[in-house]
């Protein structure tokens, strides 16, 4: 029996390997893709998951979900990934039609559906989830897990010096979601940037695959590097999203978990969606979410080299 995922995605450069391996991989099952509005704004980012839908050969349904966060403006990653999310290399972008009904409501249903056995992978910000569990409470318990790809262990932030841009975006959303009860595993962006990262030399194997997914997985992320090595000063580009599918499927690509209590600010201008990660226990508060800490580079470079074969 293949395993239950749900997958909500802002789709950009990472997040499309992200839809690649779940969507490839012969163990999973994706039962929905809710997208909402992030790295770039929201039909931008269904048009990019279904052409990513198209050329995985998948007919996963791809639901169209919130524009915007729950009280705030949107604002985009687009100097990150490009302007239209997939290092602007000039692909036909446009056109294609999500399936009919909404992603906050598919993720309900898919909820009650599958009680027990549904596996929620979050992979932009968390305002359809946000939503679904304001309109419906249970799905937090009928949720095996969610798998939330967001935050910073060691609080060094991507968009500002502490805060990782998924719950920069939407931190009421966050809020929402850790005060739920739902079972969450963080993989943040700290992980990331020590164990997902493509050098050069990686880059230059993974083209040597010479085969669709791999190219299109190389060449989507133009901008992405240029970030990479000016801005967060990486040794070539890395994949958070990809590496935090990968955990969700294969708990091995983890070295150590621990579980801990997470709270989100807010308020202040200065540290605005942190994700205060309490490693210590200093707040002596229960524990409300597992949280990645160090993972398997060697691990996820297999995962990611079996999505991308022809």
């Amino acid at each position: 029996m293949k395993r239950k995922f749900f997958i909500d995605t802002d789709t950009a450069s990472d997040d499309a390997v992200a839809l690649i391996i779940a969507l490839r991989h012969r163990d999973i099952d994706v039962v929905g893709i809710g997208v909402v509005a992030g790295n770039v704004p929201l039909e931008m980012g269904v048009q990019n998951a279904l052409y990513t839908r198209e050329l995985c050969g998948s007919t996963a349904p791809i639901y169209v979900g919130a524009a915007k966060p729950l009280v705030r403006e949107l604002r985009t990653a687009q100097f990150v990934h490009g302007i239209d999310g997939m290092g602007d290399i000039g692909l036909d972008l446009a056109g294609r039609q999500p399936n009919a009904g909404n992603a906050i409501d598919e993720l309900i249903k898919s909820a009650h559906e599958f009680d027990g056995v549904l596996e929620l992978v979050t992979l932009g910000p968390l305002t359809n989830i946000a939503l679904a569990l304001q309109k419906d409470p249970s799905i937090a318990k009928k949720i095996k897990r969610c798998v939330v790809m967001g935050a910073v262990a060691d609080h060094i932030g991507n968009v500002t010096p502490v805060a990782e841009f998924n719950m920069w975006v939407d931190p009421e959303a966050v809020e929402v979601v850790l005060q739920s009860g739902m079972s969450l595993e963080f993989v943040g962006w700290d992980i990331s940037r020590k164990f997902a990262v493509i050098t050069p030399a990686e880059s230059t194997m993974l083209r040597a695959m010479d085969t669709l997914f791999a190219t299109f997985s190389v060449d989507i992320q133009r901008v992405l590097e240029k970030f990479c090595e000016n801005e967060t000063q990486l040794a070539g580009f890395d994949l958070p999203d990809p590496i935090a599918i990968a955990y969700a499927i294969n708990s091995s690509v983890a070295d150590e978990v621990r579980e801990v209590y997470l709270a989100v600010e807010t308020q202040s201008p200065v540290t605005e969606g942190m994700v205060v990660v309490d490693i210590l226990g200093i707040m002596h508060q229960t524990p409300n979410a597992l949280v990645v800490t160090s993972a398997r580079h060697d691990v996820f470079m297999s995962m990611l080299m079996d999505a991308l074969e022809a």
